[in-house]
């Protein structure tokens, strides 16, 4: 989770800076206004890597759990996770395998929905 942490110290930093740079421009907000502004800038910027980093750890669970069934190829299988939703595409070898894998996505922790797009053949 290093990277992680690097991601959301350069998006905070990025975020601060550009704040910063607002600041040289001529409006009528106030120095606290400013650094009020450039705060809410760096918490919204820290909750999106947070959220892709829990995005990422679900894609990273689920795959894990396809490539341990001896039913499913995780190497086939595309698994992409947005805001806890899980979507399953590429191909399986049958329908109780689609299902199967669908089941095993649910169950990791921050799941909040699958969306089986597996095709059968």
């Amino acid at each position: 989770m290093n990277i992680s942490n690097r991601a959301q110290v350069v998006i905070a930093t990025t975020a601060v800076l550009l704040s910063l740079a607002a600041c040289g421009q001529k409006d009528d907000a106030t120095v606290g206004q400013k650094i009020d502004g450039a705060v809410t800038s760096t918490e919204q910027a820290a909750q999106s890597v947070a959220s892709t980093a829990a995005d990422m750890a679900i894609t990273t669970q689920v795959k894990a759990a396809l490539a341990a069934d001896d039913q499913l190829s995780a190497l086939s299988i595309e698994v992409d996770t947005i805001g806890g939703v899980v979507s399953l595409s590429g191909p399986a070898p049958s329908a109780e395998a689609a299902e199967r894998a669908t089941t095993l996505a649910k169950a990791v922790e921050g799941v909040t929905e699958v969306q089986n797009k597996l095709v059968v053949g």
